[in-house]
This record gives structure tokens, sequence and C-alpha cells, in this order.
């Protein structure tokens, strides 16, 4: 069983940054990707950045260039950096692990962005 726990989210003003955590609990034998996803009020859970246990990562198209997506040395922390924030990236964010081929999800940050 893993438990994920988000932090860092909150109100920031547009063009704004904000730093997203999230910290992986449990019994496990090794995390594989870990992925940053979003949910806007009315829409569907969408993909915004994922990080391979290597290293490797990957991107929508619409956070390229502002979001950045790391992982802790120990593989069990990943990391989301937002910068240049709009309103449309208003989301909960929610982060999932990939851990002895069963994904988890973690209960979500609020990210609002308005001025």
């Amino acid at each position: 069983q893993v438990q994920l726990v988000e932090s860092g989210g909150g109100l920031v003003q547009p063009g704004g940054s904000l730093r997203l955590s999230c910290a992986a609990s449990g019994r496990f034998f090794s995390l594989r990707t870990m992925a940053w996803h979003r949910q806007a009020p009315g829409k569907e859970r969408d993909l915004v950045a994922s990080i391979t246990r290597g290293g490797t990562p990957d991107y929508v198209d619409s956070v390229k260039g502002r979001f950045t997506i790391s992982r802790d040395n120990a593989k069990t922390t990943v990391y989301l950096q937002m910068n240049s924030l709009k309103p449309n990236d208003t989301a909960v964010y929610y982060c999932n692990a990939v851990a002895d081929g069963i994904i988890y999800w973690g209960q979500g940050t609020q990210v609002t962005v308005s001025s």
C-alpha cells in the first residue's frame, strides 16, 4: 500500500509561481513513473507532466516551458515547479504513482490563479 500526500497549492496571481510536492510513503518494492494531473471544475482529469524512475520528464504542450517536474534522489518525492501561471491553470492538482504494478493517487491540492 502506498500513500501519496500533496502539498504546495494555493492562491497566486497571474504570472506567479508555485511549487507542488508529492511524497510517497508506505510499503512497496519500487516506484516507477510518477506524474501530476489536474482537474478543473466541470472538466475531466488530464495529465500535466510525468517523470520516469530514471528521471526522464514529459509534459503536455500547454505547460511546456513553464512547468518543471523533478524527483528527489530517493525517488519517492515528486515536485512540480509552476512558473508564469495563467488563470486557466486553475484546477485541483493530483499526484499519482505506479508502485509494484498498481496506480495510486493522492488527495489533490487546489491551485487557483486569479488577480
